[in-house]
């Protein structure tokens, strides 16, 4: 099994895909960091965009900007599996180790391992800018305050098992564009509109649970007042969509015709 593992990572790391998905998560965090860094303590129409640096709401969620990203690692891991399918290079896999079961183990383990190591790099990004900026405004620039590990870890955590959830779905669905603008799609547009006109559905959907994860009650990386489960609820409730979806791609992939 740990070679089988070694060589879906080695599988990860052989492509630029990745490289790009970092570029990508790193991106949308420093965005979502630049607009609450801007807006923070400014007024709109004669009332605060967002409260200032001194607010713990405002510290976690420029913390928070890090889980901005959890999209792109689901995309890494739907590419991880529906890119099998399209170039045929499964087949040669499962020649290789017949038991189909320890090669998608094996996938799921790389994955979850990789997001996790996603999520370390993404965190240590949203760090290096959220720090001097809070320290030269005026904010709280201890790590260790405002839930701030709470959030760190939980974004690592929500990388993790933002990559089972994408091997789930590209499992389930196989053709490749079809599984990103189904994530894309469910993410950007379907979540932000349940959570806005239902917030009490939205909080237990994979965003309500980076949300209470993250201990804001925004969007990813927002602030606002939005219906959120607690932190050890929303742990609890994106592992469980992680392992659904895993189990997802172990049914899907075991049963299935590769031909």
């Amino acid at each position: 099994m740990t070679r089988l593992v070694r060589a879906e990572l080695l599988k990860i790391r052989s492509t630029r895909m990745w490289l790009g998905m970092l570029a990508l998560s790193l991106g949308f965090a420093l965005l979502s960091l630049g607009f609450s860094i801007a807006l923070a303590g400014t007024e709109m129409n004669g009332e605060p965009a967002l409260p200032p640096v001194t607010d713990p709401a405002t510290v976690r969620g420029m913390y928070a900007s890090a889980s901005a990203g959890t999209l792109f690692m689901m995309i890494l891991g739907i590419i991880g599996i529906t890119g099998e399918y399209r170039f045929q290079t499964i087949t040669q896999a499962f020649l290789v180790t017949p038991r189909r079961y320890r090669l998608l183990a094996a996938k799921l383990v790389s994955y979850f391992l990789f997001g996790l190591a996603f999520g370390v790099a993404t965190v240590l990004f949203t760090v290096a800018v959220a720090w001097p900026a809070l320290a030269i405004k005026g904010g709280s620039t201890s790590l260790l305050d405002n839930d701030v590990p709470m959030i760190l870890g939980g974004t690592v955590l929500a990388m993790g098992l933002y990559a089972l959830v994408g091997l789930g779905l590209g499992a389930l669905v196989r053709n490749q564009v079809a599984a990103i603008i189904i994530a894309v799609g469910w993410v950007q547009l379907v979540e932000a509109i349940v959570t806005v006109a239902l917030p009490e559905v939205g909080q237990w959907l994979p965003a309500g649970a980076v949300r209470a994860i993250t201990r804001t009650t925004g969007g990813f990386g927002g602030v606002g007042e939005l219906d959120t489960l607690p932190a050890w609820g929303g742990v609890l409730l994106l592992l469980a969509y992680g392992l659904v979806f895993a189990a997802i791609a172990a049914v899907t992939t075991t049963r299935r015709d590769i031909t």
